[in-house]
C-alpha cells in the first residue's frame, strides 16, 4: 500500500479525480442558485449525456459525437504535454489548431485535395506556426507564452480571410465537405454504420495511435531524453553537447504539429462548419492544457481526460434549455482547468501526509 501511495502517477490519479469532483460540486451549486427544483436533475443530463436518451440507437449515435469532439481534443492535450514535458508552455496550441483547421478546409474546397493530403497540410500549418514561436524563444529569448498568445490571434483572423473563399453564399459557415469535397472526409472505416453516425471514423483511433507514439517517444528514445534534459537546463544540455537552440524548436515543432492535425480532425470529419464570424480563438486548444493536467502528464491518461472532459461539455446540451444554459458544463470544465493547476500542490500534501505519519510512526 505504502509504495501505491508514493507511485507518481497513482497520486495524479487521486490529484485528478480530486478536481473533477470539486469541478462537479461547484457546478450542482450553481444550478442550486440558479432553480433548486431542477438542479438534481440538470447535474445528472451534465453526467449521462448520451445515456440519458432512451433508445439505443440514439444513444449509440451521440455516443459517436462525443468520441469525434474527443478526437482533436486528445491532440490539443498532446501538443500542451509534448512541450511541457521538455520545459515550455505551448499556450500557442490554440493558434496552431486554428491555422490547421483553415489548411484543412482551403486545401479540401479550394484545392480539392484527398484527406490525407488536407491532414499533412493541416499539420504543416501548425508545425510552421509553433516553428515562429520556437524560433524567437530559442534566438531571440522571447517568452514562449507572450508569442504564442500573439500568434493565436493572428492565425484566428488569418483563418477567416483564407477560408472567406469557401463561405457558403449567403451564410457565414464554409461549405459542407460531404456535398462539396467528399474525397476531403476521413474515412469511416466502418465506424459510421457500428456508431450509427456518419461522423465516426478513424480520427480518434489515429489520434490514440498519436498518444503511444508521444508516450514512446518521451520516454523510451533518445530524442526524448535529450528534448527532456534541454528542457530542465538548457546550458546543462548544451555544456553535455546537444544542440539546445535546435531542440527547442524541433519541440515546439511537434507540438504544433500536433495541434494542427487537432484541427483536422474535427472539421474533416465534417461534424461542423468553420464560422467565419469567429472573434474568439476556439475553446479546443485550451481545453488541452486541462486534459493534459487532468490526465497527470501522461499520454495515456490524457486519452481518458480528454473523453471526460468533452463528456461533460457535450453533457451541458441535455440541460432543460427553459430553465438552465449549457454553459454550466463549460463553467465545470473552466474549474477542472483551474484546479489543474494546483495538481503538484495537492501531491505535495499527500506526500507531506505520508511522511507525517511515517514519522509519527517511527
Amino acid at each position: 500500500m505504502k509504495k501505491i501511495l508514493k507511485n507518481d502517477g497513482f497520486q495524479s490519479f487521486i490529484a485528478s479525480i480530486i478536481c473533477i469532483l470539486i469541478g462537479l460540486l461547484v457546478g450542482f451549486i450553481a444550478l442550486l442558485i440558479i432553480e433548486p427544483s431542477g438542479a438534481v436533475d440538470g447535474m445528472l443530463a451534465i453526467i449521462k449525456n448520451f445515456m440519458g436518451y432512451s433508445s439505443d440507437v440514439a444513444r449509440t449515435k451521440y455516443f459517436a459525437n462525443t468520441l469525434v469532439y474527443t478526437a482533436p481534443l486528445l491532440m490539443c492535450s498532446l501538443s500542451i504535454l509534448f512541450s511541457y514535458k521538455v520545459g515550455m508552455f505551448n499556450i500557442g496550441a490554440a493558434g496552431q489548431y486554428v491555422v490547421g483547421v483553415a489548411a484543412a478546409i482551403y486545401a479540401a474546397l479550394i484545392l480539392h485535395w484527398g484527406w490525407f493530403a488536407c491532414m499533412l497540410l493541416a499539420a504543416a500549418a501548425g508545425v510552421i506556426w509553433a516553428v515562429i514561436v520556437g524560433l524567437l524563444k530559442a534566438y531571440c529569448n522571447v517568452n514562449e507564452v507572450i508569442s504564442g498568445i500573439m500568434l493565436n490571434w493572428i492565425g484566428l483572423y488569418i483563418t477567416n480571410i483564407v477560408l472567406g473563399a469557401a463561405k457558403m453564399p449567403s451564410s457565414p459557415y464554409t461549405y459542407s465537405l460531404a456535398k462539396y469535397a467528399d474525397s476531403a472526409v476521413i474515412p469511416s472505416i466502418g465506424l459510421d454504420k457500428m456508431f450509427k453516425s456518419p461522423y465516426a471514423g478513424l480520427a480518434l483511433p489515429l489520434a490514440i495511435l498519436f498518444a503511444i507514439v508521444i508516450w514512446v517517444v518521451l520516454d523510451k528514445t533518445k530524442l526524448g531524453y535529450e528534448l527532456k534534459a534541454t528542457g530542465c537546463n538548457k546550458n546543462a544540455a548544451k555544456y553535455a553537447g546537444m544542440a539546445e537552440k535546435k531542440n527547442i524548436v524541433l519541440t515546439l515543432a511537434i507540438s504544433g504539429g500536433l495541434a494542427g492535425l487537432g484541427g483536422a480532425f474535427l472539421y474533416l470529419t465534417d461534424i461542423t462548419q468553420w464560422f467565419l464570424g469567429a472573434n474568439s480563438v476556439p475553446d479546443m486548444g485550451f481545453n488541452g492544457i486541462a486534459a493534459a493536467f487532468l490526465g497527470g502528464l501522461n499520454p495515456i491518461g490524457t486519452i481518458f481526460a480528454s473523453y471526460f472532459l468533452e463528456h461533460i461539455m457535450q453533457g451541458g446540451s441535455h440541460l432543460d434549455l427553459t430553465t438552465y444554459c449549457p454553459e454550466v458544463s463549460d463553467m465545470i470544465s473552466a474549474i477542472i482547468i483551474y484546479l489543474c493547476g494546483f495538481v503538484g500542490f495537492m501531491k505535495y500534501v499527500m506526500n507531506k501526509r505520508r511522511d507525517t505519519k511515517k514519522g509519527g510512526e517511527e
